[in-house]
């Protein structure tokens, strides 16, 4: 046991640990009562009690996309999780800009792109042009930063020969989360033609898969901004620590 004993929580739905939680999916059957049972099944074989099928609507056809309500006995002990965090020492707008100047001393180039058949631009577009996100200005409004945002549907060979050309100290990919996990083997292919080429250890990836580092949705171009000017200025604020709750 824990030392300091379990912290269990449940679910939420109507009351404090009622455990009441839903589920959403796809069913390769028609709608019809046959069709809603075998929801309420499904969702029982997932540990679901007291399963109720709220919504059933035709996805296509021959397929139904349910919703069930129903209530999970599982609980998860917060004082077993150890998740690890990246502390830095967030820095404003003008204090990376200097920041930059006095310890590289020349602008840091960011290459960015929507890579494959991957053509939704927002989040790139968010983090590198000038107009940024949610009030925080893109990566172009930094004195310190030379950003190119190469657009949508670059093969990976494109935005490795350009960043090269650069000389760029990152690129800076946006993918799509797909089910079938097309945006993971893009990835992972452009990390192993980077390496192939001898000149993995010269940039920094931002992204999953051998990259650097990740952002989700939300991130800011302060969040990226500061991330690499850290990362770049080899400043010790940047360490990985396993934060228990």
């Amino acid at each position: 046991m824990h030392p300091t004993g379990p912290k269990l929580v449940h679910a939420y739905g109507d009351r404090e640990g009622d455990g009441m939680v839903q589920m959403s999916f796809v069913l390769p059957l028609p709608p019809s009562p046959k069709a809603r049972e075998a929801a309420k099944r499904f969702a029982e074989a997932h540990g679901l009690g007291e399963a109720l099928v709220t919504t059933m609507e035709e996805a296509a056809k021959g397929y139904s996309y349910f919703v069930v309500y129903g209530r999970s006995s599982h609980t998860v002990d917060l004082s077993r999780l150890e998740v690890p965090e990246m502390k830095t020492t967030v820095l404003s707008h003008d204090e990376l800009d200097e920041r930059i100047a006095k310890r590289l001393g020349r602008k840091v180039v960011v290459v960015g792109a929507c890579t494959g058949s991957d053509a939704h631009t927002v989040g790139i577009d968010a983090v590198l042009n000038y107009k940024g996100y949610a009030g925080d200005k893109g990566l172009e409004s930094y004195h310190g930063f030379e950003a190119h945002n190469l657009g949508a549907q670059v093969e990976n060979h494109e935005l490795a020969a350009r960043a090269r050309a650069l000389r760029a100290d990152a690129i800076l990919v946006s993918q799509v989360v797909t089910q079938r996990n097309c945006h993971k083997d893009n990835a992972a292919a452009l990390v192993e033609l980077i390496r192939a080429e001898g000149w993995r250890d010269r940039i920094v990836l931002l992204l999953e898969l051998g990259f650097d580092a990740g952002f989700g949705p939300g991130t800011k171009p302060s969040d990226v901004a500061n991330y690499l000017v850290h990362r770049l200025c080899g400043d010790e604020a940047i360490s990985i620590k396993p934060v228990a709750s």
